[in-house]
């Protein structure tokens, strides 16, 4: 096996700050002590000066290759994956979808089928549960004992995913049972229904229209209604993609009073906003997503819930469309337009930025991007942090280093850019995949089927 020393940089988690070497032995971490005080040995040594050595970010919430709309996400698990190393990510949890009718088993195999082999990082699968049964229901116990311990659950999409209040209920129930955690897209999709066809007869067809239909409190009320029902089941749980402070508040009164209840927000929600939809010439249909970019004045209320821990997550709920024959299928009517933001290469830099930007503190940027999605979904402290014994997904990180976002630059599969023009500072320099590097000195030295899939355990859940 491989011995390197990682020697000269500030080695940061999320609970310390280290002017600290760390050696790696084969695919772990053997050890970290302060510079020049061990007298290691090691086959290759990477000279970390005026960098942060950082654990690789951890993206809970992707979708790759995922068919939505009447078409299919861009990014492949080969592209995807890639994109997330260049971006310091080097663990992804993508979804894998039951079909209608079909099982849960018939879903992951599926998405195996599609990432194996692919994959230039490590991954995991949650599972959507898109008919909720007896069958289903039983079949969530041999998920979590395969490692695939966490189940996604919807109040939206009419017709397509959406779950009602029995079904998320039942579902809730055998989590508690099993060990595994529900996951929730919290919007009423019935109400929302109405109002976009509402909004059609009147003629409002442009995106913009897309974030005014999806209104904050029918997420607000779906939010509400599903802490109750996990609250009736005895379950904890988890709500994806917070956009609106009318719904973190409901986390943080159900946290306040005690309930195991988790949320995550994303990238586009604390960066872009309704300005961005309602840009010309269609250029709003970019940034179409589910549930949508909220008005500017949302976003010191996300902030905040980062700082106090009643969001606990950052990640990006990448699902890219192009623009060009993608995006563009709904000229004419923003219900058409592909719900999805590229993101999954953007996020660990985005959210440096926030720690330059007085947002966040640095090792707060660690946790919520490394350690809590690796805690939240069962992969800490083999994932998340950096540690003896822990996996050597380590990367290099300038925090000095200044660039432009775009799609001229940016390794994703999709043609534009979500931060197009958008100047930060800080940026990945090389990122170790279990020892091995995915990418040295800026340059990609890995390859399709280095990553491998990870078996979950349950959630360790963090206060």
């Amino acid at each position: 096996m491989t011995r390197t020393l990682i020697t000269g940089g500030l080695v940061l988690t999320a609970a310390d700050e280290l002017h600290a070497d760390v050696l790696v032995d084969g695919a772990h971490v053997a050890g970290i002590a302060a510079h020049g005080s061990h007298g290691w040995s090691a086959d290759r040594v990477i000279d970390a000066t005026g960098t942060y050595v950082i654990p690789g970010g951890v993206d809970a919430h992707t979708h790759m290759e995922m068919p939505f709309g009447g078409t299919l996400a861009s990014d492949t698990f080969e592209t995807g994956t890639r994109a997330a190393a260049w971006g310091g990510t080097t663990t992804i949890v993508d979804f894998a979808i039951q079909p209608r009718g079909g099982s849960l088993q018939e879903g992951l195999d599926a998405w195996h089928a599609k990432a194996e082999g692919k994959c230039a990082i490590d991954y995991g699968f949650h599972m959507i549960m898109s008919d909720v049964n007896e069958s289903s229901l039983k079949e969530m116990d041999r998920l979590v004992s395969l490692g695939v311990s966490s189940f996604k659950l919807f109040t939206a999409y009419p017709g397509v995913f959406l779950s009602d209040d029995g079904q998320i209920l039942r579902a809730m129930q055998r989590a508690a049972a099993n060990g595994g955690l529900v996951m929730t897209h919290a919007e009423n999709g019935l109400a929302i229904d109405v109002l976009a066809e509402q909004a059609l007869a009147r003629g409002e067809r442009d995106p913009r229209y897309h974030g005014e239909v999806r209104r904050a409190l029918l997420e607000a009320e779906a939010t509400h209604r599903v802490i109750r029902l996990s609250q009736v089941a005895g379950a904890p749980l988890y709500v994806v993609h917070v956009s609106a402070r009318e719904a973190l508040a409901e986390l943080a009164r159900a946290r306040d009073d005690g309930l195991p209840v988790f949320g995550e927000t994303c990238p586009q929600y604390l960066f872009l906003s309704t300005d961005n939809l309602a840009e010309p010439d269609f250029e709003g249909a970019k940034y179409v997503c589910s549930t949508p970019l909220r008005p500017a004045e949302h976003q010191a209320a996300l902030w905040q819930g980062l700082r106090t821990n009643d969001l606990q997550v950052v990640s990006t709920d990448h699902c890219p469309f192009c623009f060009k024959g993608q995006k563009e299928l709904g000229r004419g009517d923003f219900t058409k337009i592909p719900n999805g933001l590229p993101g999954v290469e953007n996020r660990m830099d985005l959210l440096h930025q926030a720690v330059v930007d007085g947002h966040i503190g640095l090792r707060r940027w660690i946790e919520i991007a490394c350690a809590a999605p690796a805690r939240m979904f069962g992969l800490y402290p083999r994932k998340g942090t950096i540690a003896p014994g822990s996996d050597a997904d380590i990367v290099l990180y300038d925090p000095h280093a200044e660039q432009t976002m775009s799609a001229r630059t940016h390794h994703m599969n999709v043609d534009y850019s979500a931060y197009e023009g958008r100047r930060v500072t800080g940026r990945v320099r090389t990122v170790l995949s279990r020892g091995v590097p995915v990418i040295e000195d800026r340059v990609y030295v890995g390859h399709p089927g280095q990553g491998t899939y990870l078996p979950r355990g349950v959630p360790q859940y963090a206060n």
